[in-house]
């Protein structure tokens, strides 16, 4: 007898949650004549005791993802946006303490900024330039990102950024690996490094009668240091760039107690331009979009238990 000629177990429902995705809401607050926008990607996922709609269909559990929706527009009219955490906290902490049956609610956010519009002096006889602090350009840098996790006891917030793209032109080298016979890739002792940074990185907070972090200052700092580490490693693989960029958040952000970076190698090859009868002496460069090194790691504050998805495509 095999093993498969038992009777084989019964199916039961495992992990899951439900929600309404990515509600595009902007917040324009009006400041006099000057103006601030807050502008949100939300995506809500609510869990609990919702075996009976998937095996009967009963949806006496179920809140609606249409009223999910409402309720993010709602929130930002009666909460404000403060910033991206801040708002995914009111939202977690709703949906667990007013809905009997969600036991759990993960808030995913991103955020895309704006800048001002800085306007001449010599068009202010058209609308008077004092006047013109209506108008803005989307930044193009990157998106922040923000998950927040909330079961009715506990909290956990990863915020992030992702999309923002980075290069030194020098003080970065690459020799001495392994070589095989598939090896064709010739030793750089002065090469171009770029990536485009994904980052998540989990705060100590958890409960609320500690003390909690302030978002915005936390955000612009983490960037502020992995960007600082980027450009004063010297160096010889991305993998020590993305160990410095982290080790720098960690030893400089106290609240932070988990970094991890997914880094794509953005290959900068030279050009061969000698059939042309040209030297090109670290001038002229191919950029290859794919295929792309890709390193990834976690930074960990000693002690701390790792946390963040090994996989970050999903968040």
């Amino acid at each position: 007898m095999t093993a498969h000629s038992h009777h084989p177990r019964p199916a039961i429902l495992g992990q899951n949650q439900y929600g309404k995705a990515e509600n595009r809401v902007v917040r324009i607050v009006r400041d006099g004549d000057t103006h601030h926008i807050k502008d949100l990607n939300v995506s809500v996922a609510l869990s609990g005791d919702m075996e009976e709609v998937h095996l009967s269909g009963s949806n006496a559990n179920v809140l609606p993802t249409d009223t999910t929706k409402n309720t993010v527009f709602a929130f930002a009219k009666e909460h404000g946006i403060e910033s991206a955490e801040q708002f995914g906290i009111h939202l977690a902490r709703h949906f667990v303490t007013s809905q009997e049956a969600i036991h759990r609610a993960r808030i995913r956010i991103e955020e895309y900024s704006w800048e001002r519009i800085e306007t001449s002096e010599s068009n202010s006889r058209f609308i008077g330039a004092d006047e013109v602090k209506h108008s803005f350009v989307r930044k193009g840098q990157e998106t922040r990102t923000a998950q927040i996790t909330y079961d009715g006891s506990r909290w956990e917030v990863i915020s992030g950024l992702k999309d923002l793209t980075v290069m030194n032109s020098t003080n970065s080298e690459f020799w001495g690996y392994v070589k095989d016979k598939y090896t064709t890739l010739q030793e750089a002792y002065d090469r171009i490094l770029a990536t485009e940074v994904s980052s998540q990185w989990r705060y100590g907070w958890s409960s609320d009668e500690d003390r909690m972090p302030n978002w915005d200052r936390s955000y612009a700092q983490a960037k502020k240091h992995m960007l600082a580490a980027f450009a004063e490693t010297y160096s010889l693989s991305l993998q020590q760039t993305l160990y410095q960029m982290g080790v720098r958040v960690i030893n400089s952000r106290s609240e932070i107690d988990e970094i991890r970076f997914s880094l794509p190698n953005k290959h900068h090859f030279l050009v061969d331009l000698e059939p042309f009868g040209l030297k090109n002496d670290h001038e002229v460069y191919y950029a290859a979009d794919r295929p792309y090194g890709l390193i990834e790691a976690t930074i960990l504050r000693d002690g701390a238990e790792q946390r963040i998805p090994v996989d970050m495509t999903n968040l």
